[in-house]
This record gives C-alpha cells, sequence and structure tokens, in this order.
C-alpha cells in the first residue's frame, strides 16, 4: 500500500485554522504534488488532479467571486471529489460561504493560513516530499566521516559497531546504528537516520549499549545524513582476488539508487577506522576530479611506452 500522510498532520505541521470538515481530518493524502485550481474555477476539469491538496490563494478565490451563483455551485461540487483529501486556503483569506458549506458536505476540510500562497505550498510539498519518500531499512551502521556519510554493512559480529565507536572516537559523529532507516527523495538522493527508540545509541558486544552522546557529547551525532559511499566488510578470503589498484568501482542499489560500494576485507592487525577515514577522503577527491589509481596506471602506461621506445 502507498504511504499516507492525514490532513492532520498538515493542520499540526503548519498551524493551520480548520473551517469546517472537520470530520475528515484523518482523510490521507498519497501524493506530494499540490494544485491550484486556477482552471477548475475557470469550468475546465478535464485534467483535473483531484487526488491532490487543492491551494487557493488570492487569484482563485477572486475569480471565484466573479462567477453567478450557478457557475459557483457547479465549480466547487466538482472540486469536492470523493479523493480531494483538502482544500487549503493562504493569507488569511475569507472563504465564500458556498465553498465551505459543499466542503462540509462532503466531508472534506478547508484550512487556512496565515502565510503567503507560493511560500505555504513550498513548504506543504516539502513536507509531503520527506513523509511519502520510499524507504527502507538496513542492517548496519551509518556514520559521517569528514563530511561523507559512509554506510558500514556486514555480517552480524564483524566489527562494525566497534569501527564505529573507533571513528567517533576520531572525532566524526555517529547517525545510527545497528537499523539504518534510509528514505529515498524525488532527485534520488538518499538520506538515512536511526529509529527513534535506539537513536544515539551503540551496541558493543561485552559492553551492552552504550549511549554515544553522553559519553562523547553532543557534537558526536546527528539525526540524518546523506548515504554517499558503502563500506562492507567481509571476512578476509585467501583465495579472493580483492582490488589491489582501485580501479574497479563497484555499485550496490539501494531502493532506485546505485551507491559507490567498497568492500575492505577484514583481518588482524587492519584498522578499520583508519581504512574508512582514507575511502572517505578519497572519495572526495575523486567528486574533485583526482583520482589517484587513475593517475598512477596513466603514468606506469607512460613509462612503459618510454622503456619500449628506448629498446628500440
Amino acid at each position: 500500500m502507498p504511504k499516507k500522510v492525514r490532513v492532520n498532520d498538515l493542520v499540526k505541521k503548519f498551524n493551520m485554522e480548520v473551517l469546517c470538515g472537520e470530520a475528515g481530518l484523518r482523510r490521507g493524502i498519497t501524493v506530494a504534488d499540490l494544485n491550484r485550481p486556477g482552471l477548475e474555477m475557470a469550468g475546465y476539469f478535464e485534467f483535473h488532479p483531484k487526488e491532490r491538496v487543492q491551494v487557493m490563494g488570492r487569484t482563485e478565490l477572486t475569480f471565484y467571486e466573479t462567477l453567478s451563483n450557478e457557475e459557483q455551485l457547479d465549480r466547487v461540487s466538482k472540486l469536492c471529489a470523493e479523493e480531494t483529501p483538502c482544500f487549503v486556503v493562504t493569507r488569511d483569506l475569507e472563504v465564500p460561504q458556498s465553498i465551505l458549506q459543499a466542503a462540509e458536505e462532503h466531508g472534506i476540510p478547508v484550512l487556512r493560513s496565515g502565510v503567503a500562497t507560493t511560500i505555504l505550498a513550498g513548504r506543504i510539498t516539502a513536507f509531503l516530499e520527506s513523509r511519502l519518500a520510499p524507504t527502507t531499512t538496513i542492517h548496519g551502521v551509518l556514520i559521517d566521516v569528514y563530511g561523507i556519510g559512509m554506510l558500514i554493512t556486514g555480517s552480524s559480529g564483524i566489527g562494525k559497531s566497534e569501527t564505529a565507536l573507533e571513528l567517533v572516537k576520531r572525532g566524526h559523529r555517529l547517525i545510527a546504528d545497528d537499523a539504518v532507516e534510509i528514505r529515498q527523495t524525488s532527485d534520488h538522493s538518499l538520506f538515512g537516520q536511526a529509529p527513534e527508540l535506539i537513536k544515539h545509541l551503540l551496541e558493543i558486544r561485552g559492553l551492552g549499549i552504550i549511549n554515544v552522546m553522553t559519553l562523547f557529547g553532543a557534537g558526536a551525532v546527528r539525526s540524518e545524513k546523506r548515504v554517499s559511499v558503502v563500506i562492507k566488510l567481509e571476512n578476509w578470503q585467501q583465495d579472493k582476488q580483492y582490488d589491489r589498484l582501485g580501479l574497479d568501482e563497484e555499485t550496490t542499489r539501494i531502493l532506485d539508487t546505485d551507491v559507490p560500494l567498497v568492500t575492505v576485507p577484514v583481518r588482524p592487525g587492519r584498522n578499520l577506522a583508519v581504512i574508512i577515514e582514507v575511502a572517505a577522503m578519497n572519495y572526495r577527491l575523486k567528486r574533485m576530479g583526482y583520482n589517484a589509481a587513475l593517475q598512477f596506471t596513466n603514468r606506469l602506461t607512460e613509462t612503459i611506452a618510454e622503456d619500449y621506445d628506448d629498446v628500440d
């Protein structure tokens, strides 16, 4: 089933006044897009998006007042579709009685705000996009390393939380441990956060659960971070060929977004925290246009070519 936001959520979030239709405050909102029914006020309903929140500002209501009584009744009866979640009136404008009466009859709430139409529409859209975004939960640890969101994954007991603890001690910030809730925005960016129940908590085998914010201060945690790189920890396999140059750029798919993947083999003596720090810095360099592995390969090719020319 699609995710839903209730009309009542809009009322609470934006401190709106409910003019009528209180019975419909639990109506569901399933799309983030809004509609300003200008063409509908003029009588064109061919492509009317009735499932959207209907926002009415000064333009729509002023035009509505110019219509005859018959035209007003026709327009408002068509606007009050069964799928319509609510009407939002901006700028604290007076709402015609015919709209209030029709909305009350159909059980559709009419909300009013003092905010300007364009500003309020932008805020509502951003709120709905965030609440209705596709989400998933991944077993792992999300940590902010040098401003890069590093999602550490791997089998249970491989050392994800211990690595995160070492990174926190080195001045980096924890977002989530064990379960990472990830949402995908409309531009296919991924943002991770911790479930409310385990926010700021870290589970260390042998010690139990510790509160990172209490131990290390508010600067050691943050509530949300964009996921930029996935670090996969796996036990070292003697017969497996691992990338030694960094030319093979792997990706992994989370929801509908491909994210760079770095596989780090785990064995005694390897400092995973330092490796992840370097992976974060290397990712930043690549975004700035510098690829050390590619430059090394080019220099190696040039050296081989020069040696070949000298032999000739």
